[in-house]
């Protein structure tokens, strides 16, 4: 019998003083086990498996939006030998049920590590492209794992008798892409850390990135924030000719390469080896890198032999103490005019965590594009404290028509009709039934979101643009908006929201009022 809490040593490993494990990426291949890519994938694996220099293996979950193996597949006989497995799963595919199905299997089979990832929009495959999921996203799926942890609390039979299922064990991490070039798009990703980590993340992976600097902003932010304590691990990609194109070009959502990084690339490219032992040392200057800053352990991605692994480890530990020190100057590929949160220490080209950005710091009006706060956004603040402050102006009025309404979640048909046709008019709504605009600072995040995303955004946007459709992200507008009014800060004070499917056709207003909708659930929760 399989002793279900017998792997749980990732967080004992990541938590041994005096190392700095690595854990290695090993991507999914599209195909059944006997595939010839997965057969070359396993021969990986096994090597992976039975390294002493390897602490873990973490496999992904459908890379790229592309449909692979199932995680589990490729980890089980890792697992079985013994070695640490950490599998990455996905919202996009999948809606909280399947979710939640998946995390039961997952604890049953004995696998207890789990990275929680929104995940990448879906390409096209089988017969074109296929539809979305994003029922939650990544501050959700750490909720509700959260919550299996302490034992899931459901309703059982035609009586809804509260049951209390057994607790699962997971040790569950996040990503965070802190490589963004824009404030707009690089402090939201901050905010939603924060999220990530109080909604359970107990490990953070950052965003594949060449940006010393940027790096080491990271834990400085936690550090600001109070957070140091969260293990934070260093994401190396190993880095190719043609890889290095793909990402200077944004081929892939949230990972950047320079212009003068890939000059670099494609002119190491070109010696007889094909810049191989180039790129091994960029990757052992990384890991260095991320060793002297004080994250607690490394990951290599775009690996696909133990022989590259073995190399790139060899160099990092030629290295002397101190010179990540130079490599960090080295590598600080950023562009010009990009944004940072703290000053630049002069001494070692970091980030000086004592002296926040002054132009951060400023919130006149002048200093900020006002594209985003329009006549309508002040109008729509306006009736909202007037309509939605629970048991203050309008607001016991509304709850009393919707409650002797004849179909009280659709409210009074005038009223229903005046908001159908007022929110489709000014937002684009989709009748979700349950609306998040007084939280999105009257942005639809059904309409305006490709991933539906109301707990900030995720991590794929080109330099402010949406991954999937070519307008600006939902959650840069929202921070502008704020950032206007000198409360960028509170930009996700509300999260995390779980959106309910059942309210979708009914009214919104009437399911705030009648307190059927999330905010309801939240009000809940808070002590009296």
């Amino acid at each position: 019998m399989i002793d279900l809490r017998a792997n749980l040593r990732l967080k004992e490993i990541l938590g041994e003083p005096d190392r700095f494990p690595i854990g290695v990426e090993l991507v999914s291949t599209r195909g059944t086990m006997t595939q010839q890519q997965t057969l070359k994938t396993r021969g990986f694996s096994e090597a992976l498996t039975h390294s002493p220099r390897v602490d873990w293996v973490s496999i992904t979950d459908n890379a790229g939006g592309n449909p692979q193996l199932a995680p589990i597949a490729l980890g089980t006989p890792i697992l079985y030998a013994g070695k640490e497995v950490v599998i990455h799963l996905t919202c996009k595919d999948c809606n909280r049920y399947a979710l939640e199905s998946q995390l039961w299997l997952l604890a049953s089979q004995g696998f207890h590590n789990v990275l929680a990832l929104t995940g990448d929009y879906p390409i096209e495959s089988f017969e074109g492209s296929a539809k979305p999921v994003f029922d939650i996203d990544s501050v959700a799926l750490l909720t509700l794992i959260e919550k299996m942890n302490a034992g899931l609390e459901v309703s059982a039979g035609s009586a809804k008798i509260p049951t209390k299922l057994d607790a699962t064990h997971f040790f569950a991490g996040a990503v965070t892409s802190n490589f963004k070039f824009r404030e707009n798009t690089l402090l939201p990703q901050y905010y939603k850390l924060e999220k990530k980590i109080l909604s359970g993340a107990k490990f953070i992976i950052n965003q594949i990135g060449f940006d010393s600097r940027k790096g080491h902003e990271l834990l400085a932010y936690l550090q600001r924030r109070h957070l140091g304590q969260v293990p934070v691990i260093g994401n190396v990609y190993v880095l190719s000719l043609v890889v290095a194109r793909l990402f200077n070009q944004m081929k892939i959502p949230g990972v950047i390469v320079t212009d003068e990084l890939n000059g670099i690339c494609q002119q190491q490219g070109a010696s007889p080896d094909k810049g191989r032992k180039f790129f091994h040392e960029l990757a052992a200057k990384q890991l260095a890198i991320y060793r002297g800053l004080g994250y607690r352990a490394g990951y290599l991605g775009g690996v696909h032999s133990y022989a590259e692994i073995e190399e790139i480890l060899d160099l990092e530990k030629s290295f002397a103490p101190d010179d990540w020190k130079l490599f960090a100057r080295e590598i600080s590929f950023s562009r010009p005019g990009e944004f940072f949160l703290f000053e630049q220490d002069k001494a070692t080209g970091l980030s000086a965590p004592g002296e926040v950005n002054q132009e951060w710091k400023r919130t006149l009006p002048e200093r900020h594009s006002n594209k985003n706060v329009t006549l309508g956004y002040h109008l729509s603040k306006r009736l909202h404290s007037l309509m939605f402050e629970k048991g203050k102006r309008l607001a016991p009025l509304a709850e009393k028509m919707c409650r002797k309404a004849k179909h009280p979640s659709q409210g009074p048909p005038w009223m229903r009709f005046i908001e159908q046709l007022s929110k489709a008019v000014l937002f684009s709504c989709q009748d979700c039934g349950d609306c998040s605009l007084g939280e999105t600072t009257f942005l639809c995040p059904e309409s305006q979101c490709a991933k539906n995303q109301r707990n900030g955004p995720c991590g794929g946007t080109r330099d402010g643009k949406c991954e999937v459709f070519d307008y600006e992200c939902l959650w840069a507008r929202a921070y502008d908006r704020m950032k206007y009014e000198g409360k960028s800060e509170q930009l996700l004070d509300h999260a995390p929201v779980i959106q309910n499917q059942g309210l979708r056709g009914t009214s919104s207003w009437a399911n705030f009022w009648l307190g059927k909708d999330h905010t309801s659930k939240k009000s809940a929760a808070k002590p009296s």
